[in-house]
Formats: C-alpha cells, structure tokens, sequence
C-alpha cells in the first residue's frame, strides 16, 4: 500500500498574503486543489493524508476540498508548528498496512503522475529517494563576512523537491531517531541522512515548482499555459 501524506501548513508570509499560498488560486483553481487532484487521479497511491494548519481547517473545506473528487481513502490532520512537526503526524495518520509513504509540499502542484510512478518504484529498491534536479547556475559558498569562501562543483549539486519517498519503517524510525536526538531539518530527506541512510536522488522536473512568492504565481501560471503539464 503507497500512501502519499501532503503537507499544507505553512503561512503566506513570502507570499505577502494573509492566507497560505495553498490557497490561492492559480488560474481559477487553489494550488492545493491542483495538488490533490494528482494524487487523487494516480493509480499507484492508494491512501492520502492532507496535513493543514490549526484553523484553516474552513479555509481548506471551503477552497479545496468542495472543488475535488475525493475517490480514495483520505485524511485531514492537523500540522504543528514546524514543518518537521507536521509531517511527523502525518506520517503517524497513514494506514497501519502502508509499504510506502510518499511526502510531498502541497505548494507544488506540478507533481506528474509520472514522478510519483519513479518515486515509488525506486523507493521500493533504496528504502529513501528524493526528487530533484540539476542547478543550472554557479553557486558560491559565503562567509559572514560576505565573502566568497568555495565555489563547489556544480556537477555535484541538485535542487531538491518533493516527492520524498520512503519504506514506512525507514521514515518512521528516522523521525523518531531525530526526535530523541532533537535533530531539526528541513527536509525528510536530512532526517535519514541524519540516521546514517544513503539517500538516492532521482530526476524530478524544472516544472515541479514550490510556491512560494508573487513571482512563482506567475511562473505557474506560464507553466499552465504551455501546456507541458497535463494532469493539473
């Protein structure tokens, strides 16, 4: 059993929005919207854990769920007050006969069936894959002082997304190992890493973007418009 748990609980804060960007539209539709139905419509997810913030509990009812076909098993719990927080009870809220659990922002709802179909498979042989892809710019490590220290190697370093994907056993046990060693992350993936894990990477897309600002509204709206996505 795949079970794909959404997180959906941040703020509009870099957004400059009273609301979360999830609940925003894009071209007539919210982003989580457009994120859900992906998830929904995919024949490998089988279970589906919505984790929103304490009291947009309206916000979501009224903007996302009242506009989706609710075909599968799903859930919606309530986020903590971090990230790590969030999915750590949305990961506690799957089935008790789940293999697979698939993490994934609800602020990137460019996520490709598929993706979803490379997540798992691979997921299935490494017990931890993440997506992502290749920087196409330089980057540079700076110092305090505003100084550059090291410019690594670009062939070494990707972006990374979501979906991160994982055998149950292995995310649930890395979450608990953080726990108890108070380890914080920013994503799932530095969590097994943080437990000794390898962690495979796998091609995700440049389309698969997080939402995150005005400006990636509108970068969203040109990636509907090309017509590259084609179940969103």
């Amino acid at each position: 059993m795949n079970t794909a748990v959404v997180v959906a609980g941040g703020k509009g804060t870099r957004m400059n929005s009273n609301i979360n960007k999830v609940y925003l539209n894009i071209k007539g539709k919210a982003v989580l919207a457009r994120t859900l139905d992906v998830f929904f419509a995919s024949d490998y997810i089988d279970e589906i854990v919505l984790v929103i913030g304490e009291g947009d509990e309206k916000l979501c009812r009224e903007r996302v769920l009242n506009y989706i076909n609710i075909n599968k098993p799903f859930k919606v719990v309530k986020g903590g007050n971090e990230r790590q927080d969030s999915v750590y009870n949305g990961i506690r809220n799957v089935s008790k006969d789940t293999d697979i659990i698939l993490i994934h922002d609800g602020a990137r709802p460019f996520i490709t069936e598929d993706i979803i179909m490379k997540s798992i498979k691979e997921a299935k042989v490494w017990g931890a894959v993440t997506t992502g892809m290749p920087v196409k710019d330089t980057i540079k490590i700076v110092n305090q002082e505003g100084f550059i220290a090291k410019t690594p190697d670009r062939s070494c370093l990707w972006l990374t997304q979501t979906p991160q994907t994982f055998a149950s056993h292995v995310i649930v046990q890395a979450y608990e190992f953080c726990q108890i060693k108070g380890i914080k992350a920013t994503d799932d993936a530095m969590l097994a890493e943080a437990m000794g894990l390898n962690v495979k990477i796998i091609e995700g897309s440049y389309d698969n973007i997080k939402i995150t600002t005005p400006e990636d509204m509108a970068l969203a709206e040109l990636i509907l418009e090309s017509g590259r996505i084609k179940n969103v």
